[in-house]
C-alpha cells in the first residue's frame, strides 16, 4: 500500500531582500490579550533584534474598527473582513471567551476563503475552535485551552486533539493560550531564522526555558495537587481518564495494590475528600464545561460525565453548583 502524502508545510521565510512575512491576527470578540500579546511581541522583538524588518502585521476585526478583548479593552484594528491574505502570510485567529458566539458566518467565510490563500492558518487559545468549525482541522492535530478541551472534543470527534501548549501541524498552527503563542513563535522565528535569533528574542522575553511541541498545558498531577505520592496520583490519573465510564473505589484500590481503607486514608490526608466525593466533583466540573461550551442535550453531558439519568445527574448538579444544568444552560435543554 503507498504511504499516505506527506501534510504541506508552512515554507521557510524568504530571503533577506524579500518583503517581510505578514501576520493577519483576527481579533474575535472578547479575544484572550495575554495571548495576542504573547504572538506579537516575538515578531517586533524580531524585526528589533536584527536590526530588519522580518515580520509585519496587521489586526482584523470581524466588526471593523477595533475588537474588545476579554478585559474590556478596546484595539484598534487595521481592517474588517474585507481583508485578503496573501500567498505566504499567516493568519492567527485570536480568541477567548463564549467563543462559539463570537464564531458568526461571516467569520466563518472569511476563513474559509482566505486558508485557500494564505500560506498557513492557526488558532490562538480558543481561536481552534473557529477553525475546527470552518472544517480546517478536519483529519489534523490541533490543541486548545485545557478548559475547552472537553467541550472541544465532543463537538468536533474529526479533529486529532492535544493537551499540548502548541502544535505546528505543518499549515496549521494551534497554541492552547496564555504564553503559549510565545512558544509557538518562537519555533516559527528559529525555523525562518534560524534558532539563535530565537534565543535572542527569548532573552528579550525573559523567556528562561522554551517549551517543546509536546510539553503538556498543565502541571503533572503531583504538582497540581500539591502531593508527591505516586500511587495516590495514578489512581486521580485513572479517575480523570474514565469519566465517563466510571470505576468504583473498590477497583481502584485493587488495581493500586491497596486496600479501600488505605485508599480513603489517602485521600482524606491529601485531599480532604472521600474517593467517591472526588470522583463525583471531577465528573461534575466536567459537566459544567460541557454545558458552557457546548450545546449537547443535557441528556448527552449526563451520559458523557457518566450519569444514567437526567434526574441523577441534576440532583447531583444542584447540590455542588447550587443550580440545575438545565438553568446553568440559561433553560436550554
Amino acid at each position: 500500500m503507498p504511504s499516505p502524502a506527506p501534510l504541506p508545510v508552512l515554507p521557510a521565510q524568504p530571503a533577506a531582500d524579500a518583503r517581510p512575512r505578514r501576520f493577519l491576527f483576527l481579533l474575535l470578540d472578547r479575544f484572550t490579550l495575554i495571548s495576542f500579546s504573547a504572538a506579537v511581541e516575538p515578531l517586533r522583538l524580531a524585526n528589533r533584534v536584527s536590526g530588519r524588518a522580518l515580520y509585519d502585521w496587521r489586526l482584523i476585526g470581524p466588526e471593523g474598527g477595533s475588537a474588545t478583548c476579554s478585559a474590556g479593552a478596546r484595539l484598534a484594528t487595521d481592517h474588517g473582513l474585507e481583508a485578503e491574505a496573501q500567498p505566504g502570510d499567516v493568519v492567527l485567529v485570536c480568541g477567548g471567551v463564549d467563543v462559539a458566539r463570537a464564531v458568526t458566518r461571516p467569520v466563518l467565510s472569511w476563513l474559509r476563503r482566505n486558508a485557500r490563500q494564505a500560506g498557513a492558518v492557526g488558532g490562538l487559545c480558543t481561536g481552534a475552535w473557529a477553525l475546527a468549525q470552518a472544517g480546517l482541522l478536519d483529519g489534523r492535530r490541533a490543541t486548545i485551552h485545557w478548559e475547552n478541551h472537553d467541550g472541544f472534543a465532543e463537538a468536533f470527534d474529526r479533529v486529532d486533539l492535544y493537551r499540548t501548549v502548541f502544535v505546528d501541524d505543518g499549515t496549521r498552527l494551534t497554541a492552547a493560550g496564555g504564553t503559549s503563542p510565545i512558544d509557538l513563535m518562537l519555533r516559527l522565528i528559529g525555523r525562518d531564522h534560524g534558532p539563535e535569533l530565537a534565543a535572542q528574542v527569548a532573552d528579550q522575553l525573559i523567556t528562561t526555558q522554551i517549551r517543546a511541541e509536546a510539553d503538556s498545558q498543565r502541571p503533572s498531577i503531583p504538582t497540581r495537587i500539591g502531593v508527591r505520592h505516586p500511587r495516590l496520583a495514578g489512581v486521580i490519573a485513572r479517575i480523570e481518564g474514565s469519566l465517563e465510564d466510571p470505576i468504583s473505589p473498590a477497583v481502584l484500590a485493587r488495581d493500586a495494590g491497596m486496600s479501600m481503607r488505605q485508599l480513603e486514608r489517602l485521600f482524606a490526608r491529601y485531599l480532604n475528600r472521600t474517593p467517591k466525593r472526588y470522583y463525583m466533583e471531577t465528573r461534575l466540573a466536567r459537566a459544567r464545561n460541557l454545558l458552557a461550551q457546548t450545546d449537547m442535550p443535557v441528556i448527552e453531558v449526563a451520559l458523557a460525565c457518566g450519569f444514567a439519568s437526567t434526574a441523577h445527574f441534576s440532583k447531583c448538579y444542584r447540590a455542588q453548583f447550587g443550580t440545575t444544568p438545565f438553568r446553568a444552560r440559561g433553560g436550554r435543554g
